[in-house]
C-alpha cells in the first residue's frame, strides 16, 4: 500500500486557561504563573489520507474543525502528536487575510505568492491565469484598502488555486463572495480532485460535502465522534443536532442491501408503525415507479405517550443525499393537536412523480413544530427506497421531469 498523503497521529492541542488576561500577559515573559487550566481544541484525533480522496470535516461551531485544520497546515503547534504530509499543499483558510492594505492586487499576489512556495517564474507565469480568474478588472493595480470582501476573496481563492497542489485544504471560503464566484470556485475544486488532487474540506454546506468528498469525518469537542462515508455521517450528523436538544433521543444506523444508509432517530413519544409506496390506481405497494405516475405514501404513526401537537414531514432524497422536495404538516396547516397515547394516525400523500430517472427515498419525520429540533419523536433517513425510469417520455436529463413543449417554425 502506498504512503498516505497525509498523516494526522494523535494530534491534540491545548489553550491555557488563566485567572485573568493580567497573568496571561505576565506568563508571555516568563514569570512563573500557572494557568488554572487547559481548555482542548482538538484531542486525540488520527486519521490518514490517500491520493485524490476528498475528505469533509463536519461539526458544529467550536467543534475544533478550523483549529484542527491551522495544526495540518502548520500555523498552529500541536500540543501533542504528530502530522506528515508529501507534496505540495494549498491552503485557504482565511481569503485575504495577510494581503497588505496598502500593496496593489498585483503587489500582494507577488508577495503571497512567494509566501505561498512559489517561485518567481511561476508567480510571472499564473499571473494572466490570476487576473482572468479574479475578475477585479483595473483594481488589479489598485490597493487592496479599495477592495470590497468579495474583491479580496476571489484574488486571494486565485492566487491560492493558481497551481494545482497535491492537497488542498479549504475552510468555509466557498460561503465567501457573491453565489457566481462561488459556483466558480467550487468548480474548480472539483476539477481539482478529477485530475488528482486530494481535498480536506471544512464547510457548513453539506450538500457540497455529499457531492465532492468521499469519507467525512464528525468532530465534536475536539474529537473524531464518526468517520465515515457521506450519507452515512451526515445523516448521522442532522440526528446528533437534535439529540442535543434531548437528552432521550437516540440514534441508531444500519446499511441496508441495496447500499443506502437508513438512519433512524427519536424519542420515540410517538412512532412509525408502518410505511409504504402505492400504486394510486392499483393501491398495491410499488418500488419502481414511472415518470408521471400517480403514487401515494401511506404511513401510520402509533402515540406511545400523548402530545400536544403531532406534524407529519417527508423529504425525497436523490442517490446523492441532496434534497429533491420537502413540506410537513405544519405548512399545510393540517397539525393534529392532542394526540392520546395509544392512538393511531394514518397519514396518505399524494403525488405525481415528475422525477428524471434515477433512485430516490422518502425519509418520515414525526415531529411537534416546523422543526425537529423541538421535539423530534421519530425520523427516518432513507426509510423507503425506489426507482424512477421513463417508459414514454421523451428524453430528458435531471432529477425533475418538467411539462414542456418546443414551438419551431422557419422564420
Amino acid at each position: 500500500m502506498t504512503e498516505p498523503l497525509l498523516n494526522i497521529s494523535e494530534v491534540g492541542k491545548a489553550y491555557p486557561v488563566y485567572r485573568s488576561e493580567f497573568s496571561r500577559f505576565a506568563s508571555w515573559f516568563g514569570l512563573p504563573i500557572k494557568p488554572i487550566s487547559e481548555h482542548w481544541a482538538v484531542r486525540d484525533v488520527s486519521f490518514a489520507m490517500q491520493k485524490g480522496e476528498a475528505i469533509g470535516i463536519v461539526g458544529a461551531n467550536g467543534a475544533g474543525k478550523s483549529t484542527l485544520l491551522k495544526v495540518i497546515t502548520g500555523t498552529v503547534r500541536p500540543t501533542k502528536g504528530t502530522v506528515s504530509a508529501h507534496g505540495r499543499i494549498g491552503s485557504i483558510l482565511e481569503l485575504g487575510i495577510g494581503f497588505n492594505p496598502e500593496f496593489t492586487g498585483r503587489e500582494n499576489v507577488v508577495l503571497s505568492g512567494g509566501l505561498l512556495g512559489m517561485r518567481s517564474n511561476e508567480i510571472e507565469a499564473a499571473m494572466p491565469e490570476i487576473e482572468a480568474f479574479a475578475e477585479i478588472g483595473e483594481f488589479i493595480d489598485h490597493p487592496v484598502r479599495t477592495y470590497s470582501s468579495g474583491m479580496s476573496a476571489r484574488l486571494a481563492f486565485s492566487l491560492v488555486t493558481a497551481v494545482r497542489p497535491d492537497l488542498l485544504i479549504v475552510d468555509e471560503v466557498l460561503s465567501v463572495g457573491d453565489s457566481y464566484f462561488q459556483h466558480k470556485s467550487f468548480d474548480r475544486i472539483r476539477n481539482f480532485k478529477e485530475q488528482g488532487t486530494s481535498i480536506l474540506l471544512v464547510t457548513h454546506a453539506l450538500g457540497d460535502v455529499r457531492e465532492i468528498c468521499d469519507r467525512v469525518l464528525l468532530l465534536d469537542k475536539g474529537k473524531v465522534l464518526k468517520d465515515g462515508r457521506p450519507d452515512e455521517v451526515i445523516d448521522y450528523y442532522n440526528a446528533l443536532i437534535a439529540a442535543k436538544e434531548n437528552e432521550s433521543l437516540s440514534i441508531d444506523q444500519k446499511r441496508r442491501r441495496d447500499g443506502w444508509m437508513e438512519s433512524r432517530s427519536g424519542t420515540q413519544e410517538v412512532s412509525i408503525a408502518s410505511i409504504k409506496l402505492l400504486d394510486s390506481h392499483s393501491r398495491k405497494e410499488i418500488g419502481l415507479l414511472t415518470v408521471g405516475q400517480s403514487a401515494i405514501l401511506e404511513l401510520e404513526a402509533v402515540a406511545n405517550a400523548s402530545v400536544d401537537r403531532l406534524v407529519l414531514g417527508v423529504q425525497i432524497k436523490d442517490r446523492t443525499g441532496h434534497v429533491v422536495w420537502g413540506t410537513n404538516t405544519w405548512h399545510t396547516q393540517q397539525v393534529i393537536k392532542d394526540v392520546e397515547a395509544g392512538s393511531r394516525i394514518r397519514f396518505s400523500l399524494s403525488f405525481d412523480c415528475d422525477l428524471g430517472p434515477g433512485s430516490y427515498s422518502f425519509s418520515p419525520a414525526l415531529v411537534s413544530s416546523d422543526t425537529h429540533l423541538v421535539d423530534n419523536f421519530e425520523w427516518i433517513d432513507n426509510a423507503i427506497v425506489f426507482d424512477v425510469t421513463n417508459a414514454d417520455k421523451p428524453y430528458f436529463i435531471g432529477s425533475s421531469y418538467v411539462e414542456a413543449q418546443f414551438n419551431v417554425e422557419k422564420a
